[in-house]
């Protein structure tokens, strides 16, 4: 069978939004801008060609970025129907589920003192930390406590999280897995329901060369229902993902999956996935350095240097597509780097969608949901969207 696009890659830049929703107040995040306000610290704005190119800067007024006439991209904002800011709800959006409940944080005060009991009951290790903190900066400050005591320093973040860091050479990577599925179980509980146990495995004698591994591990929870990538797996197609992405979606509807250690293994990696694979169906990327390394910590200089090294990347991607390609670059929510805190921000996503093969390319009017791009895949490949998944297909991809 003929499809338009035989392979589809969705690129998600973690947390680059442009620019805050309609309902961003009740988030506390009237005013929030990601990639504007990034653009504004940047000495020179920022210089990202191939992403101006595909008309970045139709979506507002970025630094260092011009309209540019486009005939082979499409370009939008999308906004996000689901209730929430964090990864999962992005990322499970995008495919068509409705998020109604926000997945619970613990950012304030840590953990309750009855899960940390628990946790420590059923894994017969001691916690120490429970507390919202930098995955690198806890290592330095807890990191030889757990070694001498083989103890489980337990964190959490602006996300719905409970992360558990410990020694690959003194825990070990199996019990560290199995503490990580006892937590999953104890906050399976209603009151304690975070979306993802994450496994951070680290190495090093002290607290001048603790690195973290990438044996990292997340367990999350399963999407309630059935997703596009379900739909795509069922009937035959690809559905490669390369990051985190068969984490968020714990590995549901997941065909192949690569992890990664930074953006650039990740960009390496869809890059072989364009170069050597022959596959019809999807690749989905999470490049996430964008907000762990730099959104969450504050670094507006940092989050622009990895947006144009990024960009990069993307015009040697974009240089080897076919034909028959497309790619979609986009994000899962915003994270300000010069907003107050250390959370997410609510914001709208870009979308940008390229394709040789696309000739009357233009901005066109924003999205009411994430799950357009998820709807427009099923169109693509000629499969039924079910009336429970959120999106409308993209018509303007096929009309050109």
């Amino acid at each position: 069978m003929d499809y338009k696009f035989k392979r589809i890659f969705i690129i998600v830049m973690d947390s680059a939004g442009v620019g805050y929703q309609k309902d961003a107040e009740k988030f506390g995040d009237f005013g929030a801008n990601t990639f504007k306000h990034i653009s504004e610290k940047m000495p020179n704005g920022l210089n990202i060609p191939n992403l101006n190119s595909l008309g970045i800067a139709d979506l507002d007024d970025i630094n260092g970025c011009k309209k540019v006439s486009h005939p082979h991209s499409y370009c939008a904002r999308s906004n996000e129907m689901s209730n929430g800011k964090d990864t999962m709800t992005g990322h499970w959006e995008m495919m068509g589920v409705h998020t109604t409940k926000p997945f619970l944080t613990f950012t304030e005060n840590g953990f309750p003192p009855e899960l940390i009991k628990e946790l420590e009951d059923k894994t017969g290790h001691k916690v120490i930390g429970n507390c919202a903190a930098s995955g690198t900066e806890i290592l330095k400050v807890l990191g030889e406590q757990q070694m001498r005591e083989n103890s489980l320093i337990v964190y959490t973040s602006a996300d719905s999280v409970l992360q558990i860091a410990a020694h690959e050479e003194v825990t070990g990577l199996n019990e560290l897995y199995r503490c990580c599925e006892i937590a999953r179980e104890i906050c399976m509980k209603p009151e304690w329901m975070v979306g993802r146990i994450i496994a951070r495995p680290y190495l090093g004698n002290s607290s001048e060369t603790f690195k973290r591994t990438s044996n990292r591990h997340d367990i999350a929870l399963r999407p309630s229902v059935p997703t596009c990538m379900n739909i795509l797996q069922d009937n035959d197609f690809m559905v490669s993902c390369v990051g985190k992405i068969s984490d968020i979606f714990d590995g549901y509807g997941v065909t192949k999956t690569q992890k990664t250690v930074s953006n650039e293994d990740g960009m390496d990696k869809t890059i072989d996935e364009l170069h050597n694979h022959d596959f019809t169906g999807i690749c989905f990327v999470n490049l996430v350095e964008f907000d762990s390394e730099y959104g969450h910590r504050r670094n507006a200089v940092g989050y622009g240097e990895c947006l144009e090294r990024f960009d990069k990347r993307l015009g040697e991607f974009m240089k080897s597509m076919k034909e028959d390609d497309l790619v979609v670059i986009t994000a899962d929510h915003g994270n300000d780097p010069t907003w107050t805190g250390t959370d997410h921000t609510r914001e709208k996503i870009p979308l940008l969608i390229y394709s040789p093969k696309i000739k009357n390319g233009r901005y066109i009017e924003e999205r009411m949901t994430f799950g357009d791009i998820g709807a427009t895949i099923l169109k693509n490949f000629k499969l039924n969207k079910p009336s429970n998944l959120l999106g409308n297909a993209i018509n303007e991809i096929f009309e050109d």
